[in-house]
């Protein structure tokens, strides 16, 4: 309002100030006195209309200003009134919180105190009844405890001697079985003599002549040659032959491939011989190298550490019961890659458990302990994932597999080790055998059928429920693996499983 009554003094102000400027100007041109007074009170006139106007608009905006103000002025007490309700109903509502809590309390209170009097009363009762107790059986509390403790003791003596007792008969029908399982496994670590050419190689020579020359004088070329590669040569009537006979495959390599190279050569001596051994391993070596790297393309298997690769490679020269188990890895390998795809499982820890299964077949006659165990401290040593070194260790069961992949690695290795054809035995006696554990498991009375399975590594004995009770299942699994024992020759061991299953069958009509 203040603004708009300065902004009218100031107009009035401007048109008084033109007025003045206007007479002046008239009087100095001339103009008559009465002409300048008529248009100076026309002027004057001009802007006292402008300024009652100016005052008009003045007083509507400040009457539509009052009025916006009063509205704002009423919502504003309208909102306050209506907070203030809400508090109001909250501070009821904690009002009626605050009360029912109180009563809680207190009713919590006197179950406290309930409880602690039914406690007292409970005691009391406890006493009461320890006190009769003691009349009853004339013994104190202290006295009843040692005397259940001795009758405790003593049966728990008796109960130990008896588990011993059973443990011990156990332990006795079961010896014969473990010595076997032992002494196959040993065997198997070692690989013996399965078949000659297994444990020996035949080096050509040109002539008989060179048969002397490699014996030396007083056997002095012969001694060194046995002496520098740890093998025994066998020079007998075979013709242009000289054979090489080691149970280690390496050793048994670097020999044949040192010896052709000196009967090549034709000079042999002491000097030359440690010379063309020493080439021979580091050829040897190179050939294991690239025969582990080839190995891990062909099975899929990359970014394997280079000392994984370098022990692999020994491999190349290692068989079980005939069988290369190089290829018996790659086999593996690529088994239980497929079983791993077709169940969901980890395809690369299966393939790569597969390609390393028997890493430790190749330094296990080096290092003390079982080749899964020796095969997963490698792994280990050397990076390699924890879940492949698993698969290695538990292979065998000799580790519990705690994965799926572990289980599909000793599914694939009982697989490629045990197919026809995979090792050295014919077909026809493959069959033969798995005929004669079925004949044998059939031949029990109250067995309904059997069947050789894993390759003759299992027999499934399936019973009549209603002539064979449980009992009688343990003594004919019992019967029949000492019958297999006592009348066949196999590798490893068979594990005699009996069934007995009851089935209750009725029809609704």
């Amino acid at each position: 309002m203040l603004a708009i009554l300065v902004i009218v003094g100031l107009v009035a102000g401007l048109i008084v100030g033109a007025g003045a400027a206007l007479l002046v100007r008239q009087r100095s041109a001339g103009i008559s006195l009465q002409q300048a007074e008529e248009q100076a009170s026309r002027i004057l006139a001009e802007a006292e209309r402008r300024q009652k106007e100016l005052l008009l608009e003045a007083k509507e905006e400040t009457l539509q200003l009052r009025n916006t103000l009063e509205n704002e002025i009423r919502e504003r007490r309208a909102e306050v009134k209506r907070i203030e309700q809400r508090l109001a109903q909250k501070e009821e509502s904690l009002d009626r919180k605050t009360e029912n809590l109180e009563k809680r309390e207190a009713a919590l209170r006197e179950r406290e105190k309930e409880i602690e009097r039914l406690r007292a009363e409970a005691e009391d009762l406890r006493q009461q009844q320890l006190r009769e107790i003691e009349r009853i059986a004339n013994l104190s509390v202290e006295e009843a405890r040692e005397q259940l403790l001795a009758a405790v003791d003593v049966e728990i003596r008796e109960e130990a001697g008896r588990r011993v007792r059973e443990m011990e008969k156990e332990v006795e029908a079961t010896a014969a079985v473990r010595a076997r399982k032992i002494l196959a496994a040993a065997i198997q670590r070692y690989t013996s003599e399965v078949t000659a050419e297994t444990t020996v190689s035949v080096v050509p020579i040109p002539n008989e002549e060179m048969k002397g020359r490699i014996i030396g004088r007083e056997g002095r070329n012969i001694r060194a040659i046995e002496a520098a590669t740890g093998v025994d040569l066998i020079i007998d009537d075979t013709p242009d032959a000289v054979t090489v006979s080691c149970f280690d495959p390496v050793r048994r390599e670097i020999a044949r491939v040192a010896l052709t190279n000196l009967v090549q050569d034709g000079r042999i001596h002491p000097t030359r011989i440690e010379e063309a051994v020493n080439k021979a391993r580091r050829e040897v070596e190179t050939a294991m190298m690239e025969a582990a790297e080839a190995a891990a393309v062909e099975a899929g298997v990359l970014n394997l550490h280079p000392e994984v690769l370098k022990v692999f490679g020994r491999l190349r020269y290692r068989t079980s019961y005939g069988q290369n188990v190089m290829r018996h890895s790659i086999e593996t390998a690529h088994i239980a890659a497929m079983i791993a795809r077709e169940i969901g499982a980890d395809v690369d820890v299966a393939r790569a458990g597969g390609f390393l299964h028997d890493l430790g077949k190749a330094v296990d006659h080096e290092v003390e302990g079982t080749h899964a165990r020796i095969g997963a401290e490698i792994a280990r040593r050397y990076k390699v994932k924890e879940a492949i070194a698993h698969t290695i260790e538990a292979h065998h069961e000799e580790v519990e597999p705690r994965t799926v992949e572990a289980i599909i690695v000793m599914m694939a290795d009982a697989v490629s080790g045990g197919r026809p054809g995979a090792r050295r035995e014919s077909l026809e006696n493959y069959i033969k055998r798995l005929e004669t554990l079925e004949n044998i498991a059939k031949s029990y009375k109250g067995v309904e059928s059997a069947f050789a399975i894993q390759a003759g590594r299992e027999v499934r004995i399936i019973v009549k429920p209603e002539q064979i009770d449980d009992l009688e299942a343990m003594r004919l699994a019992r019967d029949v693996s000492k019958q297999i024992e006592e009348t066949m020759d196999y590798p490893g061991q068979i594990k005699v499983t009996v069934v007995r299953e009851t089935r209750a069958t009725e029809y609704a009509r």
